[in-house]
């Protein structure tokens, strides 16, 4: 089998649900159809609810789990994986996601079928004037607190609540509620996990015009109550280019921000990297290579030793390592 020296690039999975949108095909280029609910593209996954599939080169039609089981030395370098542990993806919150809150690994591994844990960062993208997050709830506010709160339909009551603006970074661990409010496109990595429980719906109708379920037990379960109010996160700086926007256990999360006709080397120290751009455009150098422009992904496996590129344009870029 071909080694794997080189960036791979994968067709994006798009997900439907009633609170997506359009934009991200008109802002992030992603092959919408006619419908208006385009919520989510998935862009690197492997986990049983969506699979990343290679889209050019020696691996082309491979999925990323074949990619795991086949070639796991030169996918993850000496950090090992039963599968690839992030899921890189795009959002965009037409409307008002629900209030969530996800599992830690403890948690999540005694579900059936077990699952990882879901800590997540999101990185604005565009935002709506005067749109909001809400992350993590009130200060003092505890299990009954929120409890009462659902039972009344009162929950906005109880959330952290702020305006964002494009690039803000907001750090969600397990165990923090949280949700998206509408007029946000949002980039997001998190843990290869799929597992949210759904805490309030606004009191809304779902597509077929009942309210979706609920899991408020195990949201109250898994809710971590000594938290209190998320904050934006305060990037970084690590040089001119670099900053670092979030470093934990599961990731580490860089911006780059370089300039037309700058050349530079993303390093990895033998480890793999999700590369995404989010404005402008940049050619990666080296074989099987082609242009990143805005809206697209890359994963450099770890045995990919040379990973330079080049702006074509003034571009930011997010830089993802496994963390650990």
């Amino acid at each position: 089998m071909p080694h794997l020296n080189y960036p791979l690039r994968f067709a994006p999975i798009l997900k439907q649900y009633i609170w997506g949108g359009r934009r991200l095909g008109s802002m992030l280029c992603k092959p919408v159809g006619s419908a208006t609910d385009y919520a989510e593209s998935w862009e690197v996954v492997d986990h049983r609810d969506g699979q990343s599939i290679v889209s050019s080169g020696p691996h082309a039609g491979m999925s990323l789990g074949e990619l795991v089981s086949q070639l796991p030395n030169e996918l993850f370098g000496t950090k090992q994986y039963d599968r690839f542990p992030l899921l890189f993806k795009f959002l965009d919150a037409n409307k008002t996601l629900s209030v969530q809150v996800h599992p830690d690994d403890a948690y999540a591994q005694m579900m059936d079928p077990p699952d990882l844990g879901k800590t997540e960062a999101w990185v604005v993208i565009h935002a709506d004037p005067e749109s909001v997050l809400y992350a993590g709830l009130k200060p003092g506010i505890q299990q009954n607190d929120l409890k009462n709160a659902v039972d009344a339909g009162t929950v906005a009551h109880v959330l952290n609540e702020f305006e964002v603006t494009v690039g803000d970074c907001v750090f969600i661990p397990a165990g923090t509620v949280h949700a998206l409010g509408d007029g946000l496109v949002i980039a997001e990595i998190q843990q290869a996990s799929n597992t949210t429980f759904r805490l309030f719906d606004w009191n809304r109708l779902g597509a077929d015009g009942k309210p979706r379920d609920l899991h408020v037990k195990q949201s109250l379960d898994v809710t971590d109550f000594k938290k209190g109010p998320v904050r934006l996160q305060e990037p970084e700086r690590i040089d001119d280019v670099r900053e670092l926007l979030v470093e934990c256990d599961q990731f580490q999360l860089q911006r780059w921000t370089v300039t037309a006709g700058s050349e530079f080397d993303f390093q990895g120290d033998g480890e793999f990297q999700i590369v995404s751009v989010l404005r402008g455009e940049v050619g990666l150098i080296g074989d099987h290579c082609a242009a990143l422009q805005t809206g697209e992904t890359c994963l450099y496996p770890a045995a990919c030793t040379t990973r330079r590129a080049t702006a074509v344009s003034d571009s930011v870029l997010l830089v993802i390592e496994g963390g650990g």
